[in-house]
């Protein structure tokens, strides 16, 4: 069978990659086009748009970028159209994908494919009014998120929840044995303690958050500091904000810095996910304009209460949020120093962090997710 995915951003790549590796061994016959990036390139298929030529987020950026964006629309659609596929699997990247979706069911393409979303956008924490366009053109939802299946129960649209496929892929990394003389030998690094710095995925976060962890986690002198350098993201990248700060960067071994790493300052994301997994204390970091006003919109207009994975699917404060009016050098140093000194604050934090995995469940999530995929194209 023929499957189009469209993954704009490094974790949809990761995840969409996993997909691929199942549906082959599932379907023999698979055949893949997408828009995505490097991990999916490896199962093979063809590539015909990069996330770095996608990755843009936030209203200015868009429509500084409106140009690229409205022709990497129109090259997608096309692409479909001319590939014929079976099913057209959606990655999180909500802007893109339902616009996506909206074509695909209007007519436009004869023989029109099973659209299936997998990682379901965000809708639960703001523009609930998405739900409309998922119930209109989504034929199935995967999620990945236990809590996801009772938000979409409340508007009557059935999800599968599928388990999180980042289990699955700290199940089977490498180098999980690795010992912390190891690591630092392997990466040059000091024979010192590691604060990891996770300042996110996107040009954009990397200078608004990057700045504010460095000044907080350099007041720890006793601890070296260390950037996961981002898929899609360069040395350079982080240079132009780091100029002479004394930080290290490390790419592609981010699972293998956290295990190394006595505590992490993080953004909202996957990665906070990620760090809970490895239980390694952690501090959610995620600067905004206009402080205040994000802090009361958070408050009076969204629709859920916390930012960051962990918290959400434990349904309650595991680790500390700092964002909004919250978020600066002070705010982080304190947590940080509880992060690092306060062994009871520790353990607290990994109880909850068990409980997370606990609702998460086992592994398999690729697995389950191409398994119905091929059943629902078969119907």
């Amino acid at each position: 069978m023929k499957y189009f995915l469209i993954a704009g951003e490094a974790s949809g790549d990761l995840h969409a990659a996993n997909l691929m590796r199942s549906l082959k061994a599932l379907d023999p016959d698979a055949d893949f086009r997408y828009f995505g990036g490097d991990r999916m390139q490896e199962q093979g298929g063809i590539l015909l748009k990069h996330y770095r030529e996608m990755a843009f987020m936030g209203i200015i950026p868009v429509v500084m970028h409106l140009r690229t964006v409205l022709r990497n629309m129109s090259d997608c659609k096309k692409a479909i159209a001319d590939y014929q596929p079976d099913a057209v699997v959606l990655i999180d990247y909500p802007g893109f994908n339902l616009q996506i979706a909206k074509y695909l069911k209007s007519g436009a393409v004869e023989n029109p494919p099973k659209i299936i979303y997998y990682i379901s956008p965000k809708i639960w924490a703001w523009k609930t009014y998405r739900i409309k366009a998922i119930k209109r053109y989504i034929d199935l939802m995967l999620s990945i998120l236990p809590f996801e299946v009772n938000f979409y129960k409340k508007y009557e649209y059935s999800v599968a929840y599928v388990g999180n496929p980042t289990v699955d892929e700290l199940a089977e990394r490498d180098h999980a044995d690795e010992s912390f003389a190891e690591f630092v030998a392997v990466n040059h690094l000091k024979n010192k303690p590691i604060i990891a710095l996770l300042a996110g995925s996107r040009k954009q976060e990397i200078r608004a958050n990057l700045p504010a962890m460095i000044a907080a986690a350099s007041s720890f002198p006793n601890y070296q500091l260390v950037i996961a350098g981002a898929p899609g993201l360069t040395e350079n990248d982080y240079r132009k904000v780091l100029k002479d700060a004394p930080v290290q960067i490390v790419f592609g071994q981010t699972y293998r810095l956290l295990k190394q790493s006595q505590a992490a300052l993080v953004t909202s994301g996957t990665a906070t996910l990620e760090t809970a997994l490895l239980h390694v204390p952690q501090v959610v970091c995620y600067k905004m304009p206009f402080k205040y006003a994000v802090s009361f919109i958070f408050k009076h207009f969204f629709a859920c209460r916390y930012i960051s994975l962990v918290n959400l699917i434990a349904d309650k404060p595991v680790v500390k949020e700092l964002f909004g009016k919250d978020f600066s050098v002070h705010q982080i140093r304190h947590e940080l120093a509880a992060l690092l000194n306060d062994l009871a604050y520790r353990r607290t934090m990994r109880r909850g962090y068990n409980a997370v995995i606990a609702r998460l469940g086992g592994v398999g999530a690729s697995q389950k997710a191409a398994k119905i995929i091929i059943q629902t194209i078969k119907k």
